[in-house]
């Protein structure tokens, strides 16, 4: 059985781990060999894509006691790197700011940033989930970023850049992380349960990797969670079972129904599912997904090559016989309506109700 939670089991330690990051590894490897470090950076872009573990890194590599001038890769091995790896290097101070928003916080900060490090060359401070910090917090800490200590290093890790001040981006070093694709997400899957010795359908990784939305960290906590439910064989039928997933076949009759007008099928259709324990939002993302594919396919088939990584074969076969029962138009009212009733599924009175609406309206 998965002893350790995966995430953090298989967190990268060096950069050269990093996954799908290319462009802002290069970067921040290039500052370290030639000397250029930044003493305020942005770390921004979707959850789960790597910026505390780079941020983690980057603190690694400052303050390693083996590195050398002209290298960039933190050692691993020596008392720095071990207590960081350990999360108890007193030199790095990590900060969810989702939970610690106050201006007394950022206060605190300021105090702990007067003394030096007790025993590194950089003290280092990652402020996580940064864009949640309040107006006052942000003003705080915009005095701390203007004239820092040449001791000081800030990395701030946010999804949401655009809500933090003009003023406090304009004094940041910003990176942005890219969403990872389908197929490095799956890859990665697939070499750990290669180390765990977990069995595993190939279908079934994807379907992990699906649902996980680009995020690694998420695919990965939730291939931990499947894998002690089902006792290290990890299937897609128990993927479906466990995550309420919806398979290509059901979302596929769906779709028929719909292209078809077949109003009266296609209600039936959902109630059945849902009585079936069907989660309704999560359906309704999936069927959203699949009316992309086919927009994209009809708008032209040389799009094919985007649906590669997250489509095989045999079902991109079957999107191109349904792009010939339908018109563009049609498609992209479909995919409008389908995104509204993603939002009123959160808060409906009766979890059947937006799209029972949306098809009697739709279908006419």
């Amino acid at each position: 059985m998965v002893q350790l939670v995966l995430y953090r089991k298989y967190r990268p330690q060096t950069f050269s781990e990093v996954i799908n990051q290319k462009n802002t590894i290069l970067a921040l490897t290039n500052a370290l060999k030639n000397g250029r470090i930044s003493h305020a950076y942005l770390f921004a872009g979707p959850r789960g894509t790597g910026k505390t573990s780079v941020a983690r890194i980057l603190a690694k590599a400052l303050n390693c006691l083996n590195r050398k001038p002209d290298q960039f890769e933190p050692c691993n091995q020596c008392d720095h790197c071990v207590e960081i790896n350990e999360g108890r290097f007193l030199d790095l101070v990590e900060i969810d700011a989702a939970s610690t928003r106050g201006i007394d916080d950022v206060r605190e900060l300021r105090e702990n940033i007067k003394f030096p490090p007790l025993k590194a060359k950089y003290k280092v401070f990652i402020i996580d989930e940064a864009h949640q910090l309040t107006k006052d917090a942000f003003n705080a800490l915009l005095k701390t970023l203007e004239e820092p200590p040449q001791y000081v290093i800030f990395i701030l890790a946010t999804t949401e850049p655009e809500k933090l001040p003009p003023t406090v981006l304009s004094r940041l070093q910003r990176y942005d992380f890219r969403k990872l694709a389908l197929q490095d997400i799956i890859d990665r899957l697939a070499y750990i349960c290669h180390q765990e010795n977990i069995s595993y359908e190939e279908e079934a990784l994807r379907l992990v990797a699906v649902y996980s939305e680009g995020g690694l960290r998420d695919a990965e906590s939730l291939l931990g969670q499947i894998a002690l439910i089902t006792n290290n064989n990890i299937t897609k039928e128990s993927i479906e079972e466990l995550m309420g997933v919806m398979n290509f076949e059901k979302v596929k009759r769906f779709i028929n129904l719909l292209l078809h007008k077949d109003k009266e099928k296609a209600l039936s259709f959902i109630n059945e599912i849902y009585e079936e324990g069907a989660d309704l939002e999560l359906f309704n993302k999936e069927v959203i997904n699949y009316l992309r594919k086919l927009m994209l396919l009809k708008i032209s088939p040389s799009l094919s090559h985007i649906l590669d990584r997250e489509t095989t074969d045999e079902e991109m076969a079957v999107l191109f016989k349904q792009i010939e029962m339908c018109d563009l138009s049609y498609l992209e009212r479909l995919l409008r309506g389908l995104i509204e009733v993603q939002f009123q599924l959160k808060k409906a009175p009766v979890i059947t109700l937006p799209l029972e609406l949306f098809i009697s309206e739709e279908l006419g």
